[in-house]
């Protein structure tokens, strides 16, 4: 078969190159640092005031949402990033599960998606591209949604994500900014996800932690949707690319109020601690600290492995839920019969100055 400019002969023959060979960047530590964000968006002309936008860009949520009538809202995120993995099918599935994570971080039911694809188209082989879309469209059919379409790019690097939809009734909106004093904190998933995803491109992570990042990563965030039905969850966000402290510390400035974490309490993917202390972390890790650092009090046991690890760009993670402490069984409950096993108490809401504080 004779090749031509767009589909060469060589593509599909021969060995792939790595995916994550191809990125500079990985999951979501590809995100712009929290700093250079906050930079950018202060230069940004001020938006009119829309009388139906409930969440905007005020409080750094997890996505947008919009009140259609006195029964619905929309809720619209869009999220992308390139390879954490080689596998392209574990690629496709991850961003895919990230993306939908939003829409349950709001206490939305996703109903439609987009795909937002960027890809080397002569770099590499197409059954490989068709595998990424494949993992995604997975991932969505297992949240009841269709893939509707999308927009598609030949770019330097793969990208791959999803413009993402999802509907609730006006009062089950849970915001990041609405924690209350008193409040404990619940967080879904274990930690870890880019430590395990450097190990990865490092080429020290077993087959057991490859399995254990990838069960925690392409995990739905159902849990969101029964969470926003109880009146005492009052704050839900996910944890991502800025890390464990830095989600924690939007919640905080979101509520003007302080989050105390404990760190002994917060739970960790296999081995990812001992791969911290071996220095087996990823350049976010220090850019979200740069960022942010001056709004975290950390106690005098947490070290420079601790901190990283507490910074750790997390791809496709666990919500974190602020809840008054009556509700705190039901929702554990409503986690672990998701079979989120690891959710845990990890932390509580102070009156006080808006920050973090680990201890």
């Amino acid at each position: 078969m004779s090749a031509t400019p767009d589909t060469p002969a060589s593509l599909d023959a021969g060995p792939a190159p790595r995916l994550t060979s191809l990125s500079h960047g990985g999951g979501c530590g590809c995100k712009i640092a929290p700093g250079v964000l906050a930079d950018l968006l202060k230069r940004a002309v001020p938006a009119p005031a829309w009388p139906q936008l409930m969440v905007g860009k005020d409080t750094a949520d997890d996505a947008a949402v919009y009140r259609l009538n006195d029964e619905q809202a929309l809720i619209a995120t869009t999220d992308f990033f390139m390879p954490i993995v080689d596998d392209p099918y574990d690629f496709g599935r991850i961003a895919a599960t990230n993306a939908l994570s939003d829409v349950y971080a709001m206490g939305g039911t996703p109903v439609m998606a987009l795909a937002i694809v960027g890809m080397p188209i002569n770099v590499l082989p197409h059954a490989v591209i068709a595998e990424i879309l494949r993992g995604g469209e997975d991932v969505c059919a297992e949240a009841g949604i269709p893939v509707a379409g999308g927009h598609s790019i030949d770019s330097v690097e793969p990208i791959y994500g999803l413009a993402a939809m999802g509907i609730a009734h006006p009062d089950r909106i849970r915001r990041n900014a609405d924690a209350r004093p008193g409040d404990v904190l619940v967080l879904g998933k274990a930690l870890g996800v880019g430590v395990l995803s450097a190990a990865l491109k490092r080429g020290v992570l077993d087959d057991a932690g490859y399995r254990a990042m990838i069960d925690a990563t392409t995990r739905l965030n159902r849990p969101g949707i029964a969470l926003a039905a109880l009146p005492d969850v009052h704050a839900m966000t996910d944890v991502t690319g800025f890390g464990l402290l830095g989600h924690a510390l939007e919640l905080a400035r979101g509520a003007n109020l302080t989050v105390r974490l404990r760190f002994d309490d917060l739970p960790w993917l296999p081995g990812v601690q001992a791969l911290a202390a071996d220095g087996v972390v990823t350049g976010a890790s220090g850019r979200n600290w740069a960022a942010y650092g001056d709004g975290v009090q950390l106690g005098a046991s947490i070290d420079k492995a601790a901190r990283d690890l507490l910074t750790d760009p997390q791809t496709s993670g666990g919500m974190l839920v602020s809840c008054a402490p009556r509700a705190l069984g039901e929702v554990l409950e409503i986690f672990h019969g998701e079979g989120f096993t690891d959710a845990a108490v990890v932390g509580e809401i102070r009156a006080g100055e808006a920050r973090v504080e680990v201890g």
